[in-house]
């Protein structure tokens, strides 16, 4: 029996144009000057130090780092101190009302419901748990935050490795077959069966489903099959 549900973000309960096509450019837009202004801010600085270790080169000067970040982010490099600083970056685009966190109004409903029967939601996302965070507060629907029991990203493990599940189950209450993992990867999903999770694929784009796992169009079609 599913005791507690962990679930991807970008495609999976929002979509995933909203994050390559609004929240990348914002941070790609804001990324240099937000970096130059914030380099000796300790939270910055420690991805600064980070990313110099990462490219081997400890004497790097800003302008580098500036334009290693920049390309990560252009070849979409699920890499830690970027997703930390497009994190940052990012509460100042939603504190303005630059824009709000999109999520499906299909998935806002099954989390509420979900929630509300007793189960814990978990989130696993390759975003740092400050931007996971900050598309719940400043979500479409209001503050989603309440809903959430604890967050998770890449510091745990990369997505595709069953060790990062393996990671998340040792610190949650409950064994990996009572946690339902919910992904529009499949590859992330092999990785969750792996470690012993149950899965669930969400097809939101006409994507091809996996017969390794069950799978949904949207939240619509969730029944109680899926929590045994």
């Amino acid at each position: 029996m599913i005791k507690a549900i962990l679930t991807d973000i970008e495609g999976t309960i929002t979509r995933i144009s909203f994050v390559k096509e609004v929240l990348f450019p914002y941070a790609a837009k804001q990324l240099p000057d937000f970096v130059r202004a914030n380099a000796n801010n300790t939270l910055v600085a420690e991805q600064i130090s980070a990313i110099k270790t990462l490219i081997a080169q400890p004497n790097a000067d800003l302008e580098l780092v500036i334009s290693t970040l920049l390309t990560w982010m252009a070849e979409d490099k699920k890499i830690t101190p970027l997703k930390q600083l497009q994190g940052l970056i990012w509460q100042t685009g939603y504190q303005q009302g630059d824009f709000s966190g999109h999520i499906y109004p299909d998935a806002y409903r099954f989390l509420q419901q979900q929630q509300q029967a007793g189960r814990q939601l978990y989130v696993y996302s390759s975003g740092s748990v400050k931007a996971q965070q900050l598309i719940f507060q400043y979500s479409d629907f209001g503050d989603m935050r309440p809903l959430f029991t604890d967050y998770f990203d890449t510091q745990v493990g990369a997505k595709q490795q069953s060790s990062a599940y393996e990671n998340i189950i040792s610190q949650l209450p409950f064994a990996a077959s009572e946690v339902l993992f919910l992904s529009d990867v499949t590859a992330e999903l092999d990785a969750a069966k792996n470690a012993g999770l149950q899965t669930l694929h969400l097809i939101r784009d006409g994507q091809a489903n996996s017969p390794a796992h069950n799978y949904i169009d949207d939240f619509s079609q969730f029944t109680t099959e899926h929590l045994a």
